[in-house]
């Protein structure tokens, strides 16, 4: 499994602390545009869905909040699939 496999999984796995740079890897492989937004925001669309996110600062990882954000994100896509609880 490559790196970019990865890191939906840990998504769906609502996994804290993956690293920004990762995501929007993960994001670029899948296709998704990624326009520069005003501050911090980032707009992305793929697959026809579009949404906002906010790049943390300073840290470096995503925390909880912005993981469950972009699992929905990439549920809407078609990128990731919903676990079954």
């Amino acid at each position: 499994m490559n790196r970019h496999q990865r890191v939906p999984e840990a998504i769906c796995d609502k996994r804290a602390n993956i690293a920004r740079l990762d995501i929007e890897a993960m994001l670029l492989y899948y296709g998704a545009e990624i326009p520069e937004g005003r501050g911090s925001r980032v707009r992305i669309a793929l697959n026809g869905v579009r949404a906002v996110f906010h790049r943390p600062h300073p840290q470096k990882e995503t925390g909880r909040g912005a993981v469950a954000s972009m699992r929905r994100f990439l549920i809407e896509a078609g990128i990731a699939v919903e676990k079954e609880s």
